[in-house]
């Protein structure tokens, strides 16, 4: 899906007059799972009440990332991923914001004035009790209510999605895919995780060796999840059963960032420049160091045996 590029607007200073007049949530909706549904579905509801434009607000470096680097939690999402899976469930616009030390500088009451007011013209702000915002620390729900008396915006809270007792939140998900339970993270986000991108060429090792794949550059350096696994991949309305392998390959150490490499059983068209998404299924071991090229392709071939057994026991 290629984002119109009214649908996605990339900092304040492409905001146009046009722009202006919409329901607006903030958040890094990382993952989109059945607690930011909740949000967008409140948004959407809000935005056909007022009848403007639905606006989903995040920013870009995620805040956790600008102040904590590579110690930030691993994304689960990249911003192309989160741009696209709003547009199919019906958010009008999505409004990436540059987080930066000018963006961390700004008070509440500037953030308020700058992005909401002059820059959206926001008529209803949808946002959770929790949220925090400004460098005087003074940006919460209870100023933003009041600024929605000051400047005519409604404030709406949002609902909060539980699942076993517990929110639906990012941070679980994470844990889930960690322990490998594909089945938890699905209930969690409301359908299997996958991580999607452009097929791109790497050093060809696995055509080499016998075994080609097909690699998505992560273009981050902590993945939510790390091994080898069995995998579904999309394409072009295709499910290609195969084997993926997220992580640093460190038996030939070329890597610092983690990539995604599928080989996908029984295919052998050229696929490079194309859009796949990875749905994961089942994790069949962890990333290893082997002594040498041999050892890893033994690996790999079991790997392939231990995917097929797994399909096959699925049905």
């Amino acid at each position: 899906m290629k984002l119109h590029k009214n649908l996605f607007i990339r900092g304040v200073h492409n905001l146009r007059a046009e722009h202006r007049g919409s329901v607006v949530t903030i958040g890094s909706f990382d993952g989109l799972h059945l607690g930011h549904r909740a949000i967008i579905k409140q948004v959407k509801e809000r935005a056909a009440h007022h009848t403007v434009p639905s606006v989903v607000m995040m920013f870009e470096p995620q805040p956790r990332e600008f102040f904590s680097g590579e110690q930030a939690p691993a994304r689960l999402m990249r911003m192309r991923e989160k741009a696209d899976a709003l547009a199919k469930i019906g958010v009008d616009r999505v409004f990436c914001v540059r987080f930066n030390r000018a963006l961390c500088d700004l008070s509440a009451q500037e953030f308020v004035d700058t992005l909401l007011v002059e820059g959206l013209g926001v008529k209803c702000l949808v946002i959770g009790d929790d949220f925090r915002f400004g460098c005087d620390r003074k940006g919460d729900f209870a100023m933003l209510a009041e600024q929605g008396e000051r400047h005519d915006f409604e404030v709406v809270d949002t609902h909060t999605v539980s699942i076993d007792g517990q929110r639906v939140s990012s941070t679980r998900i994470r844990q889930s895919l960690e322990a490998g339970d594909f089945a938890g993270a699905e209930r969690l986000l409301g359908e299997p995780f996958q991580i999607s991108g452009k097929v791109v060429y790497g050093q060809q090792l696995g055509s080499q060796l016998g075994i080609p794949t097909a690699n998505v550059n992560l273009n981050r350096y902590r993945a939510p999840l790390r091994g080898v696994f069995a995998v579904e991949v999309l394409l072009d309305g295709k499910r290609i059963k195969g084997v993926a392998n997220v992580g640093v390959r460190p038996t030939v150490g070329d890597l610092i960032k983690p990539v995604l490499e599928v080989h996908m059983l029984g295919w052998h068209d050229d696929i490079y420049g194309q859009r796949i998404a990875v749905e994961f299924k089942c994790k069949l071991r962890e990333e290893h160091k082997f002594t040498n090229l041999d050892d890893l392709v033994k690996s790999i071939r079991k790997d392939i045996v231990d995917a097929q057994r797994y399909f096959g026991q699925q049905g």
